[in-house]
């Protein structure tokens, strides 16, 4: 009997736990948002940035993964710096003149020619004029890279289109170029 009355007694007090439950509402919820997500706007004003709604800005002085600082500056002086001083880090072979060339026959020649002349097919038609020789021009290896970097005059900059050693390579058949140019 006692056995029978403690396990009424143990079903009553289930029921009334189990029917205070309601299914829709979890009774404890540790990470409420993971249920009811917070809605937000997008550019709203949020307090999760100091400076408002703008990200953070990176570490002063970091550098980008994958990015080598260029030290010359894009100014005359930094052309002239770079034209003195800047030196090819890669050997002069001919997988590297031949790299350079394929990359130059793509990013190149249409304004300065095949052979460096100036004679490219966007000066033949006329859409830029005065495309110099590489004959003409006091260049090394450095201002053609630095040129390369940052552009100049007409010529935009490439780095976004070569990488450091593609500019490097380029510039060694650029020199070549110029060297066949001198003979005639």
């Amino acid at each position: 009997m006692k056995l029978k009355k403690s396990h009424i007694i143990l079903l009553v007090i289930t029921l009334m736990i189990v029917s205070c439950f309601d299914p829709s509402k979890p009774n404890y919820q540790y990470f409420p948002n993971m249920y009811e997500s917070v809605g937000y706007k997008t550019y709203q004003e949020s307090d999760a940035f100091p400076n408002g709604i703008q990200a953070q800005e990176p570490v002063e002085k970091s550098i980008p993964r994958g990015w080598q600082p260029y030290e010359y500056e894009d100014s005359n002086e930094g052309y002239e710096n770079a034209k003195l001083n800047l030196k090819s880090p890669l050997e002069i072979n001919e997988q590297n003149l031949s790299v350079g060339k394929e990359l130059y026959e793509i990013y190149c020649s249409v304004c300065h020619g095949s052979k460096g002349d100036g004679q490219g097919i966007l000066m033949k038609r006329e859409k830029f004029l005065g495309i110099p020789s590489y004959a003409d021009r006091d260049i090394s290896e450095g201002s053609i890279y630095h040129v390369l970097m940052y552009g100049i005059n007409l010529m935009g900059s490439h780095a976004g289109q070569v990488n450091e050693e593609e500019r490097w390579q380029i510039a060694q058949y650029v020199m070549k170029l110029r060297e066949e140019l001198e003979k005639k």
